[in-house]
């Protein structure tokens, strides 16, 4: 169908309320990167060490992947509304539950398990309705919208510090429950998709194909293929960076606790700014480009941290801070990609197998740096393995839009055929 939006007046107005609705819903979401504020709390409350106290955050990444993948099949069977609800209901329970949790199992399938996939199931929502109320800016709009969810631990990890001091952790994770049940419905209330009599407007932004390639098709092709790595590398990178931000600040460079915590908090609005910055980056230019800029960014970051040593605060502070702008560049590229190559007809289908790999990446990810560390005994390793990552990514990266005719041929025959429901 095509989106046609007018350029004023009351629908103008509606359409940018999507986007301030959707960086709301995403900076709740996005609670999810202040795990670091809960794990101390928690390994003191179940006598655990920091392995164990991973478990949640990395499950709940995996759980948030893989429900992005089922949800995608309903974007357009359900309203959007409906959807919020499903999932911000699952994410208040989850929340709630893990007050009640009596070990780190338990928290790890109410918190990971549940929460995981209320996230996963609205994550896709306010994306996918910015993109069809501004198809001529889809990038930027993405980008703003998940902008929500990278700055999210700037308002919401002074929050829980907050909470977990004056009501304890367990009595924390169920205020937030509450919380979240509450707001996240409500916020749901205004969101649908346009109507064909919207207004005048494009269908699609440049480059894009006006229908699309189906998931089935979509896999057979070169180009998801190197898509798919580079996203997962990109991913796997900036996951590993946000988990070890606080440890190589305290270890490597000798910065006390509380200014880490400063420290962390400015980061993250370098991860919420990464994503418009990219999605306009990508949407300027071509997809294999902005991959590279990415890549290039990574490796100078990474480069800079192995000639980091104690109080080269300057060098942290810098490279930190293109780590996470990076990690959220890549949530922004994504999405901008998966459109530009497969077309915006079965987008949210697409889009939630492609981000299968972002949980791939949480998992492997956070295993292979815990592993070379206590191999290795030291960080550079850790740095090294993601210079050589960065390389290849860019090898990857340049093949991802040199193989779109093969897409556009295959979009072609796609549409020819009758379709099935995905």
């Amino acid at each position: 169908m095509e989106y046609r939006i007018d350029k004023g007046g009351v629908v103008s107005m509606k359409k940018w309320l999507y986007i301030l609705l959707g960086i709301v819903i995403m900076m709740s979401l996005g609670t999810v990167y202040s795990w670091s504020i809960f794990r101390i709390p928690i390994e003191e409350k179940f006598g655990i060490g920091a392995t164990q106290s991973g478990f949640p955050y990395m499950v709940s990444l995996a759980s948030y992947a893989m429900f992005m993948l089922i949800s995608g099949r309903y974007l357009d069977k359900f309203s959007p509304r409906t959807i919020i609800i499903t999932g911000g209901l699952l994410v208040g329970l989850g929340w709630t539950l893990s007050g009640l949790a009596e070990n780190i199992y338990q928290l790890t399938a109410t918190y990971g398990l549940i929460t995981g996939a209320g996230v996963g199931i609205v994550y896709g929502v306010p994306m996918s309705v910015a993109a069809k109320w501004f198809p001529e800016k889809r990038g930027l709009v993405v980008g703003l919208v998940l902008g929500g969810f990278g700055l999210s631990p700037f308002i919401t990890a002074p929050i829980a510090r907050y909470l977990i001091e004056e009501f304890g952790i367990m009595r924390s994770f169920q205020i937030l429950g509450v919380s979240f049940g509450i707001l996240l419905p409500l916020l749901s209330w205004p969101f649908e998709y346009p109507s064909a009599h919207s207004g005048n407007g494009r269908a699609a932004s440049i480059g894009e194909m006006s229908h699309g390639i189906d998931t089935k098709n979509m896999l057979k092709t070169r180009s998801f293929k190197n898509m798919y790595f580079c996203f997962m590398i990109g991913a796997m990178i900036g996951l590993i960076m946000i988990g070890m931000t606080s440890s190589v600040g305290i270890e490597l460079i000798g910065i006390d606790p509380g200014r880490v915590a400063i420290f962390t908090s400015l980061f993250a609005v370098f991860n919420g700014v990464g994503r418009p910055l990219f999605g306009w980056v990508a949407d300027r230019f071509e997809i294999k480009n902005a991959m590279a800029v990415s890549y290039g960014l990574i490796i100078a970051a990474a480069s800079l941290m192995l000639m980091a040593k104690d109080e080269s605060t300057v060098l942290y502070s810098v490279a930190f801070s293109l780590f996470w702008l990076n990690l959220g560049g890549w949530l922004s590229i994504a999405p901008t990609a998966t459109t530009r190559l497969y077309g915006v007809k079965h987008y949210s289908q697409n889009y939630g197998v492609v981000f299968t790999a972002y949980g791939i990446a949480a998992v492997v990810g956070v295993l292979a740096s815990g592993f070379l560390k206590d191999a290795m005994g030291n960080y550079n390793s850790i740095f090294i393995m993601v210079i050589v990552l960065g390389f290849v990514g860019i090898l990857l990266s340049r093949n991802v839009e040199i193989e779109a005719r093969e897409n556009q041929a295959l979009e072609k025959k796609d549409n020819k055929e009758p379709q099935s429901v995905a």
